[in-house]
């Protein structure tokens, strides 16, 4: 049966790339009227934790052929932009591969069948020119929430309408895709600077190009943030989440680590563990990793602590690991803890969140590691850092009522940017120690989300929509 084939381009970053391969996988299991091709950029930045090269993403994607991934070559990267604006830089690096991406197309897919549509990132839009161009169809693959999406179609009607971006002295704004006004001191970084607005802001004008905005959530989560985008301006929204790796990845780079850390994770007793880690860009100076040794001492919990080395003052680096945890632990931390908590760099989340001795969760509230933490009913503690995080954490919080809140309005860039371990202390101890309410709500949301994937589930009804869309235009 001939196939339809769609290409798909995700940004340059891990969790994209993970949740487009997941997503990929999941559209083939729901239809086998497709093939897909995913074209990888390099890095913007390095070295990386990003898993751009053919053979880290190949190792994601299943070996049926029916999913090839294509790695794209190197572009020049417009480092003096990063002064002006991460966002900008990334969105004018991405820009630089649009060349590539017709030549891939045409060298790598039209040669043995047609273009059936184009799934683009939330910072690829540059990308819907040439689904116009090849006069096909494009969608938007969104690896944020819903809350997050209204947020970005949000930022260009108010800048039509006030005609400046956020300030730090702004109350709080009414956003329709939150069920709380939003204070300022959660709003991300990028739109209180005029070149990060207006980058989001005609990358948001141009999601209302797409044929249809898939999200990685589910409507049981985010039914609120969901029914705010039924507005008649934007495109249909599809959601299609939790998208998460269920069954446990290979680590072979890792395997001595891996095994460790799961070692030691089955001789502790149930829900016993806090597990801290920060994501693949998430990092600390010396000052405030040994404040959270501290408070980790002070709360008598047993942990897992995934650390990472900050990088260089001014370097737009990915944290490295640290050679020796003892140039910032207070003197005598490992024999007083041993027992009671290992250190770690790289750690296998997702295989951690599902380990039945891991009770709480000190997370940058990616929405990954949202997704991934309710899906196995591991209650999170925020500690937002950059990006989307600290919106992420409000929804969390104030929202939906399914987090402990450490800190809301953390910025690495801030001023308020230090937290004391009296605080990291009384966030583990309430989630560890006092808070069942929280933890039977967490609990009842990740069984909500497994049916939300399961048989008549809300993200396959939402798959069936979407899959008969993208058929329209093959047929």
């Amino acid at each position: 049966m001939k196939r339809a084939e769609l290409v798909f381009v995700p940004a340059p970053a891990a969790g994209h790339l993970v949740s487009t391969i997941e997503f990929s996988k999941r559209l083939l299991d729901g239809c086998d009227r497709f093939s897909i091709t995913i074209l990888v950029m390099k890095p913007p930045f390095e070295p990386s934790a990003t898993l751009n090269s053919n053979t880290s993403a190949q190792s994601l994607a299943p070996s049926d052929g029916h999913i090839k991934i294509i790695d794209l070559p190197t572009v020049n990267r417009p480092l003096e932009l990063l002064q002006q604006s991460v966002e900008k830089y990334i969105t004018v690096y991405i820009e630089g591969y649009k060349n590539h991406v017709r030549e891939a197309i045409a060298s790598h897919v039209l040669p043995s069948c047609s273009v059936s549509g184009l799934v683009v990132d939330m910072f690829c839009t540059t990308m819907i020119d040439v689904a116009h161009e090849l006069k096909v169809p494009s969608f938007l693959f969104f690896t944020s929430g819903a809350g997050f999406l209204g947020f970005l179609l949000h930022l260009s009607s108010r800048y039509d309408r006030v005609g400046t971006v956020f300030k730090e002295s702004d109350s709080e704004s009414v956003v329709p895709s939150y069920v709380n006004p939003v204070p300022a001191s959660v709003i991300p970084s990028f739109a209180f600077s005029s070149e990060g607005y207006v980058t989001f802001a005609n990358h948001a004008r141009r999601f209302k190009e797409t044929k249809g905005i898939i999200v990685n959530t589910f409507v049981e989560l985010e039914s609120h943030a969901v029914g705010s985008l039924s507005d008649g301006e934007t495109p249909p929204v599809y959601t299609v989440g939790p998208l998460i790796g269920v069954h446990p990845a290979q680590h072979s780079d890792h395997q001595s680590k891996f095994d460790k850390i799961m070692t030691w994770l089955d001789d502790q007793p149930l829900k016993s563990v806090v597990f801290l880690c920060f994501g693949s860009s998430g990092s600390f100076d010396e000052a405030q990793l040994r404040e959270i040794a501290i408070g980790l001492e002070q709360s008598k919990q047993r942990f897992l602590w995934s650390v990472r080395k900050d990088p260089p003052k001014g370097k737009f680096l990915v944290p490295e690991e640290h050679t020796s945890h003892e140039e910032f632990l207070p003197q005598g931390f490992l024999e007083r803890t041993s027992g009671v908590g290992i250190l770690c760099g790289w750690a296998p989340q997702v295989e951690v969140l599902a380990h039945r001795a891991v009770g709480a969760f000190v997370s940058h509230c990616g929405w990954n590691s949202i997704m991934e933490s309710l899906w196995h009913g591991v209650p999170v503690v925020t500690w937002p850092l950059y990006a989307e995080q600290q919106i992420n954490a409000f929804q969390m919080v104030r929202d939906l009522g399914l987090a402990v809140e450490l800190r809301l309005n953390y910025r690495k860039d801030g001023v308020d940017h230090f937290v004391v371990a009296d605080e990291i202390e009384r966030a583990v101890r309430c989630v560890m120690d006092g808070n069942d309410e929280l933890r039977k709500k967490v609990q009842e949301m990740s069984g909500v989300c497994r049916r939300a994937v399961g048989d008549g589930g809300s993200s396959p009804a939402s798959f069936e929509s979407l899959i008969e869309v993208m058929l329209a235009s093959f047929n």
